[in-house]
């Protein structure tokens, strides 16, 4: 191979995060909670039909419904949340809020004719949306509300849906069935730039409603069947497929049955595809599709996911509970490494009898949450994920033994000089500096290490051949500092996942630019970074400052002896017995503050955090180097200090299961904490 390819090959690196599909995702269940956040209707004694779950059909790839919208919200006000909203300091951003929410349910549910306000005049029981994928290729949206005692106020939203939508250019055409009213909208001009783009198919609203049920979708023979089978439900139902089954009884354990719970459930590859089918981009795609790639690699293992979220039940403010629905492969041992196939294997999760705070995990910070992960059998795993991430076969292989044998770089072997000598466990900690700003978000990972010397003169050796990159020293530990973002790229770099590749099929450009511009991405999620090898682990930070602390701290000064940590991790552990994969802890107000202050100065676009590049990826047009508009106007929000009373401690875990994982998560109030701890510990 020659040497162009060789170092064309090296500036490529592998990408984790799926940031499409997650915006898919996110944004159709914010739009759910468009719908429901302002319902306030009186709930049905009687329901009106069976349970939504029993009613749309097993072709359901994902589904959110609230059972008892008024309980939900009464339970919601009963929280600290819930006084928080009713806080005289928050009345003008609430007051701005709900007209931003207005706008933007108006945005959302526009093209059905539909508003925030209207969904929150006619429920009188179940609230519920499917997306139904009747054949390949197509998705479905239904939207079904029990309007049990709510008949006026429904007929005239009918007559209000109608005028939205023919205001929107809609077409009236014949009714389905004679009773299924149905409106053909305008199609949207195919973009000039993109020739190549798929014929827009035609979009439709459908609307129906029939005894004590509103049902409206863009899908007039699913609207039908839904109508259909309202009696007595269906046969094959979302409730009959196996893996709704797999899912739903796990989620609800140990979850009161007389709290209201909002509850989802969602396919992810199924519901990703026939998004994609459905909606096809105007804009020609460049690079790799994740979405696909992943399903190459073995993570469709992922089966389903669905969970429940709760509000006031008991000492907790919060609960929720999440089932990941992975089964092994057929004739594969659960227990094994190769129950899945290619890079799927690096879903594997050791278990342990205790996680918790090393000593040297500061006592104030904001969050602290450490995982068990088999990192060696990821590694092994990722060959197959990287190839196929750049398109092109033998890159991984390559990266790897150029960084051995080039004799420009540091000669080491990655495997053996590193990820042999690295432990099982990786911990999170967060937290931030003041006076707050778009960089002050602080974060600090730890990998444990079972060799730390090796590792230390392996990270030592692949630094120092890094000009931006300066060796300092902190409390008698060396510290690599990146100096210097602006330089050209070093000749050699390791590289680590979670970096941003080229694809094979991309246009390059001059060489230098190309890497200046890779570098620049590679340090975008830790701009300052720091690395240094101390208490035994692999210690990565995002500024300097945090890892000094972490190397100051011990003993009494650290998080394993607070009050507010060890009230949560007694709860936990009578919730949640051990063993587990993953537990963690947060401050909620100490962890939400950097945000709150960026939202209200209007700059959460430009923050730095993982938070503001996460949200930057979820809700920007994807362009590179561009800025999102902030979505929310947060200028009326009050003084942080006069709110934060309201803000608790939040804990989680994450266990094995035969078939996939359980996550569940709990929130403590924060001036009750002590009481409700020692009350649910009495029980």
């Amino acid at each position: 191979m020659d040497r162009t390819t060789s170092d064309r090959r090296q500036a490529r690196c592998l990408p984790m995060a799926n940031t499409c599909f997650l915006k898919v995702i996110v944004g159709w269940v914010l739009a759910f909670h468009l719908t429901v956040c302002c319902l306030g209707a009186a709930w049905a004694v009687d329901p009106a039909f069976p349970s939504s779950q029993n009613v749309f059909p097993d072709t359901t790839v994902a589904w959110i419904s609230i059972a008892d919208p008024d309980a939900f919200s009464k339970s919601f006000d009963r929280t600290q949340y819930g006084k928080l909203i009713r806080d005289p300091h928050m009345e003008a951003f609430v007051k701005s809020f709900r007209e931003q929410l207005s706008k933007a349910g108006k945005q959302r549910l526009g093209k059905l004719g539909l508003t925030i306000e209207d969904l929150g005049e006619v429920p009188g029981g179940e609230i519920a949306i499917a997306a139904i994928v009747p054949e390949a290729g197509r998705l479905a949206t239904v939207l079904l509300v029990d309007t049990t005692g709510h008949k006026e106020e429904t007929e005239q939203l009918l007559g209000e849906i109608e005028t939205r939508l023919l205001e929107q250019q809609a077409e009236r055409l014949a009714d389905y069935e004679k009773k299924i009213r149905v409106y053909r909208l305008p199609q949207a001009s195919p973009s000039a730039d993109n020739t190549d783009a798929a014929e827009p198919q035609e979009q439709v609203v459908a609307v129906v409603h029939e005894g004590k049920a509103l049902v409206v979708g863009n899908d007039p023979v699913q609207v039908s069947h839904v109508l259909a089978v309202l009696e007595n439900g269906r046969e094959d139902c979302l409730a009959s497929s196996e893996q709704f089954k797999n899912v739903s009884k796990s989620v609800l354990e140990n979850l009161g049955p007389d709290i209201s719970k909002l509850r989802w459930y969602i396919n992810p590859f199924a519901f990703a595809a026939a998004y994609k089918s459905a909606h096809p981009t105007n804009k020609r795609q460049k690079g790799p599709d994740y979405v696909e790639i992943l399903g190459r690699q073995g993570f469709d293992a992922v089966k389903a996911l669905s969970g429940a979220i709760m509000f006031d039940d008991g000492p907790f403010q919060m609960r929720h509970q999440t089932i990941v629905y992975a089964p092994p492969l057929p004739g594969r041992d659960p227990l094994s490494a190769d129950r899945y196939d290619l890079a799927a294997r690096m879903l594997r999760f050791p278990e342990s009898e205790e996680i918790q705070p090393f000593d040297w995990v500061p006592s104030g910070v904001s969050s602290w949450s450490s995982l068990k992960w088999d990192i060696q059998t990821a590694f092994q795993s990722a060959e197959s994920l990287v190839d196929d991430v750049v398109g092109e076969k033998g890159v991984f292989d390559d990266v790897i033994a150029s960084l051995k044998e080039d004799p420009d770089g540091p000669q080491i072997d990655v495997e053996a000089d590193l990820v042999a000598c690295l432990g099982k466990k990786v911990t999170l900690i967060g937290d931030f500096e003041e006076p707050i700003d778009i960089d002050s978000d602080r974060l600090v990972i730890a990998i444990e290490a079972i060799d730390p010397e090796k590792v230390a003169a392996t990270v030592g050796k692949s630094m120092s051949t890094d000009p931006d990159m300066r060796r300092i020293e902190s409390e008698g530990i060396v510290i690599w500092e990146l100096i210097d973002r602006s330089m050209e790229i070093p000749t050699l770099e390791i590289e680590t996942p979670g970096g941003i590749v080229a694809h094979a099929d991309q246009e390059e450009d001059s060489g230098d630019a190309r890497r200046r511009r890779l570098r620049e991405k590679e340090e975008k999620l830790l701009p300052h970074s720091a690395v240094t090898v101390a208490h035994g682990h692999l210690l990565i930070a995002s500024h300097r400052d945090i890892l000094e602390r972490v190397l100051a701290t011990s003993g009494s000064g650290s998080l394993a002896k607070t009050d507010d940590y060890k009230k949560m991790n007694t709860v936990l552990k009578k919730l949640y017995p051990l063993p587990s994969i993953l537990w963690g802890f947060g401050r909620s107000g100490e962890s939400i503050r950097p945000a709150f202050e960026m939202l209200k100065r209007g700059s959460m676009p430009k923050s730095k955090s993982v938070t503001g590049q996460l949200l930057n990826s979820l809700l920007g047009d994807g362009e590179p180097g561009s800025v999102r508009d902030q979505k929310i106007d947060g200028s009326t929000l009050p003084d942080f200090k006069l709110i934060e009373r309201y803000f608790g401690t939040t804990g989680f875990v994450m266990k094995n299961l035969d078939d996939g994982w359980f996550l569940g998560g709990i929130t403590l109030a924060s001036e009750e904490t002590g009481q409700q701890v020692q009350e649910t510990g009495e029980k």
